[in-house]
């Protein structure tokens, strides 16, 4: 029993259930030895990865810092935006500890430099499945998905992560109690909330394939629009430290991206109202 039909010479070519297990397993494979090149990337350039980039956000000189406080400045709001210099100290607990998590870093960073590979890789996957007329709609897919994610991943990095790493290295119940930090729990905090925020910047695009599949309309969204706030809220509240500031840093553009995807369903919705139209007439 055929899966679904393969777009190459005809509509009507099939795939067995064994040759899709099998067309699975080379993409999956292609898409690992991509996390793998990425990886020997990081590996290559690791001084650079982990000093700059890894440890970038607990560097006084960390280009964010500097930025939000002549933001503030510029709207009047003095130095309620500048952060305080912070004095992490980083230490690791166990005897294989950097090691574990020096090959943790080639993964995340082989994930995040490979993945618009990677998602090229999951739409070969699905691409025959759809008609023609889906796949023109669905042009620039790869390109969009990217975009989507790399700026989540930017905009965690450079507003998230800093926050969060300032306000917890500034946070102390009494003052002999030093902020040490493991380098296992640093990470442990950071990778979810980059990789996270990639993740969640997607939900335009998601908004998007809902609505041409009928299981999202753009009257749905808006009715529910102010649950869709509280969730967000909710969200960026667990994400961030509890400071109102970053709260609302991190919230805004989340609010940006649903009124997007509103936009994007009621566009779908036009498209599909336009071409019933056409049919009938």
């Amino acid at each position: 029993m055929a899966l679904f039909n393969r777009n190459k010479t005809s509509d009507t070519a099939e795939m067995s259930f064994v040759d899709h297990l099998e067309a699975l397993r080379g993409h999956l494979f292609r898409s690992v030895l991509a996390i793998v090149i990425g990886g020997i990337i990081v590996a290559v350039y690791n001084d650079f990865f982990v000093r700059n980039v890894l440890m970038g956000p607990t560097h006084g000189n960390f280009p964010t810092y500097a930025w939000l406080c002549k933001v503030g400045h510029a709207l009047g709001m003095g130095d309620t935006l500048c952060m305080k210099i912070m004095d992490v100290k980083m230490q690791s607990t166990s005897v294989s500890g950097q090691f574990s998590m020096y090959f943790t870093v080639l993964v995340i960073g082989g994930i995040i430099i490979a993945f618009p590979y990677i998602f090229w890789e999951f739409w070969r996957f699905i691409r025959p499945a759809l008609t023609k007329k889906e796949l023109s709609r669905t042009r620039g897919v790869i390109f969009w998905v990217s975009l989507l994610f790399f700026s989540g991943v930017f905009f965690g990095y450079f507003v998230i992560a800093p926050y969060t790493v300032n306000f917890f290295a500034n946070f102390q119940l009494d003052e002999n109690i030093q902020n040490q930090w493991t380098i296992e729990s640093y990470i442990d905090t950071l990778i979810p909330l980059i990789l996270g925020t990639g993740l969640a910047f997607q939900l335009p695009l998601v908004m998007f394939f809902l609505s041409k599949i009928g299981l999202v309309t753009p009257s749905f969204l808006r009715s529910v629009r102010k649950y869709a706030i509280v969730i967000i809220l909710i969200v960026a509240g667990i994400i961030t430290p509890p400071d109102v500031i970053s709260q609302i840093i991190v919230t805004m553009p989340l609010i940006l991206l649903y009124e997007v995807s509103i936009w994007l369903s009621a566009r779908v919705v036009k498209e599909k109202a336009k071409a019933e139209a056409l049919e009938w007439s």
